[in-house]
């Protein structure tokens, strides 16, 4: 009879043992911002694995070939990461890029030598500058410490291929995008060939390479003065 009535209280300690772990389990559900985040960067990953291989396949430039090839590789590795954190938190994961990013895909599809090796890294600068944005907001504002280590560690990938291809960029004569001190773009908005940006959802449309900058507020533009008669 003893034994009975300490295998209950054994299992009652059991019970209320597992009520925090439980409630702590239930607490820890991704926020709205770490959701879009994971996705978005799937989609982003899934984005530059395409346009990778493109690169490998189409471009003439040996550089251009050598980072396509490279990004395949960092974007896979990284799609590991988001998968798995994905998988641990109940997110659903898209299947394929955006319509934006497939777009750009079908564009670049099209081209060929210089025209293609140009367009590519016009893309892909623009794809990076706003991947950085995004990721750089994850961290700042996500609340799941597993997403927030992500970005965490997707950021330096990121910035070293942003680091190339501005070097790239100077090489080619192509126009590198400066990052908006205001607003973050989330990832996956990328520059169409021939320097027509669209936009990722939510996200701020950054300059397109050749265009003019407005004045920034605060400053005022100089008028002649009148002439005297």
């Amino acid at each position: 009879m003893l034994g009975i009535k300490r295998l209950g209280l054994l299992a009652t300690m059991v019970v209320v043992g597992l009520a925090p772990a439980a409630a702590a389990q239930a607490a820890a559900q991704p926020s709205t911002q770490d959701t879009q985040y994971l996705q978005a960067l799937h989609q982003v990953n899934l984005f530059e694995i395409a346009s990778g291989n493109l690169a490998q396949q189409k471009g003439q430039n040996a550089q251009v070939k050598d980072l396509g090839k490279q990004f395949v590789t960092d974007h896979t590795q990284l799609d590991d990461s988001v998968k798995s954190t994905a998988q641990q938190l109940n997110v659903q994961l898209p299947n394929s890029p955006t319509a934006d990013q497939q777009n750009v895909l079908n564009q670049l599809n099209g081209l060929s030598g210089a025209d293609f090796d140009k367009a590519w890294v016009t893309a892909e600068l623009n794809g990076h500058v706003q991947a950085i944005q995004a990721t750089q907001t994850q961290i700042s504002q996500g609340s799941e410490q597993s997403v927030i280590t992500l970005a965490q560690d997707a950021l330096p990938v990121l910035q070293a291929h942003l680091d190339a291809l501005t070097s790239l960029a100077e090489t080619l004569g192509i126009p590198v995008p400066q990052t908006s001190a205001s607003g973050t773009p989330g990832p996956g908005g990328t520059s169409a060939p021939g320097g027509t940006e669209s936009p990722a959802p939510g996200g701020t449309e950054s300059p397109a390479p050749g265009t003019t900058e407005t004045p920034a507020p605060g400053t005022t533009e100089e008028t002649p003065a009148p002439s005297e008669s």
